[in-house]
């Protein structure tokens, strides 16, 4: 986006802006030329944090710079540190706010423009559009890439499955996400700085999906065995007198 649609985005000025970024609180834009500038969702995010921390905080352009380089942090990190504990992971993790063209993935998942529909519906991914492209998140374009290879793999529509078929899992997402954040802020408020909180969420992020798969695995296997000795319809049975039962 340009500067023009920066400003729209974020509701502050470009002259602002470019105090910003002389003093290192926003990454440079890419440059096409050396006079065009190009700016990305993490410079809008980046903006509104600065906002935040400016009016909410009353910190300074260069308490700002120190709390977004992690050199600023109270002795613990307390319920009005949560807020900023979500900007500070996404960070570390470097994939929520860089936006990928969905063409980038079609090689994964031809049907991928129409799974992104239908995974938006059902609050899984979130579809942009920018400079008549379809954007996704590089989290969000990986969630329709991988649809694309179970796809392959026989879970089409023909065989029963289609997008709307997964909502479980994304309400089952919500309400994971929302218990482990709630216990994980319970325990560490008072205790833990904001930048090592930060560590630890990514900590966790990376490794408790492992932890969590294996507990599926499980989980799945004891499923399909107790499916497996359900009580099942002779082979040997009249079908006729099955169909008249």
């Amino acid at each position: 986006m340009k500067m023009r649609d920066l400003e729209q985005a974020t509701g502050v000025n470009r002259e602002t802006i470019r105090v910003y970024l002389r003093h290192g609180l926003l990454p440079e834009p890419k440059r096409s030329k050396p006079n065009v500038a190009d700016y990305e969702q993490a410079h809008v995010d980046g903006i509104r944090l600065i906002r935040r921390l400016h009016k909410e905080e009353g910190l300074t352009i260069p308490q700002i710079r120190r709390a977004l380089s992690g050199e600023l942090t109270d002795a613990s990190i307390g319920i009005g540190a949560f807020t900023h504990l979500e900007q500070l992971v996404a960070a570390r993790l470097d994939r929520f706010d860089a936006l990928v063209p969905i063409a980038s993935i079609l090689s994964r998942n031809p049907d991928a423009e129409v799974d992104a529909i239908g995974f938006e519906k059902i609050g899984a991914v979130k579809v942009e559009h920018r400079e008549e492209q379809t954007m996704l998140s590089r989290t969000d374009a990986e969630i329709v890439a991988i649809w694309g290879e179970m796809r392959a793999a026989g879970f089409t529509e023909a065989n029963g499955f289609n997008t709307d078929l997964l909502e479980f899992y994304v309400s089952g997402a919500n309400e994971l996400g929302q218990t482990e954040v709630r216990n994980f802020l319970e325990a560490i408020e008072g205790k833990v700085q904001i930048e090592d909180a930060a560590d630890m969420a990514l900590e966790a992020i990376n490794r408790m999906m492992a932890f969590f798969g294996h507990l599926r695995t499980k989980a799945v296997l004891k499923a399909f065995a107790n499916a497996a000795v359900l009580p099942k319809q002779s082979s040997h049975e009249n079908p006729a007198r099955r169909n008249n039962a």
